[in-house]
């Protein structure tokens, strides 16, 4: 967290929120704005054998990947518990070493750029799930359950978040349509 922080260049504190983040966010902020990055894409790309999986029957949940673009939304956190703001967030996002915290240039739906703290996946790792094929992803969605619910409800509930925002993940809602319809078959 020290070398992160190290690397800030000063001013406020922003996070990028692309998946879970967004409907639980778990940080204190004195403000919320629609955003985008450029050059990253979320996936369903991080195996998950705890939280949203076990390791006999493993989930996923979503990283970003480099390439392409993902809205989400930014926090401003809080000053005054920056620190605690910063430690649960560790504590969240890092109990693995599958993601690598980066700041990303972000736009804010006021036009604003801002450099926003974001979760990154480390591809190199095991826990790199990458594209999996449809009908591996409709079996996952189907069966995978960990400690915090399925991976389908996270998915939905993500998925469900961004539409009552107005920021639909065409993308991402198609897939997880041919998952569905895979499923009924």
């Amino acid at each position: 967290m020290k070398t992160t922080m190290s690397r800030h260049q000063g001013g406020p504190v922003w996070l990028f929120a692309y998946g879970s983040l967004i409907w639980r966010p778990e940080c204190n902020s004195v403000e919320r704005q629609r955003a985008r990055v450029h050059g990253y894409h979320r996936g369903l790309y991080l195996w998950s054998h705890e939280h949203r999986g076990t390791p006999e029957t493993p989930g996923l949940v979503f990283g970003l990947d480099r390439g392409g673009s993902c809205s989400g939304f930014a926090y401003r956190l809080d000053e005054s518990t920056l620190d605690d703001s910063l430690m649960a967030l560790w504590q969240r996002e890092m109990p693995y070493p599958a993601y690598r915290p980066h700041w990303l240039s972000c736009r804010l739906g006021d036009g604003s750029k801002v450099q926003a703290l974001g979760f990154v996946l480390e591809r190199h790792l095991p826990c790199y799930a990458g594209n999996l094929p449809d009908t591996l992803l409709s079996q996952i969605l189907a069966s995978a359950k960990g400690r915090y619910g399925t991976t389908r409800d996270y998915v939905e509930q993500t998925l469900n978040a961004l539409r009552s925002h107005q920021m639909p993940d065409r993308n991402l809602e198609a897939r997880f349509r041919r998952c569905h319809n895979l499923r009924e078959v």
